[in-house]
């Protein structure tokens, strides 16, 4: 349960940042990270194919 309500404050927090950028720099942003999480997903999924 603190988890949840730690994930929830965090979340808070980069929402409070986001809007205080630019759209488009926040879409560029969003963009990275998505990326990021694409290639950390195929990687976690082919190691655990190997195991």
């Amino acid at each position: 349960m603190i988890a949840l309500v730690a994930a929830l404050l965090l979340l808070g927090i980069m929402l409070g940042a986001v809007v205080q950028l630019p759209a488009a720099v926040s879409l560029v942003a969003a963009s990275a990270i998505g990326c990021w999480l694409l290639v950390f997903a195929m990687r976690e999924r082919g190691r655990a194919r190997r195991n």
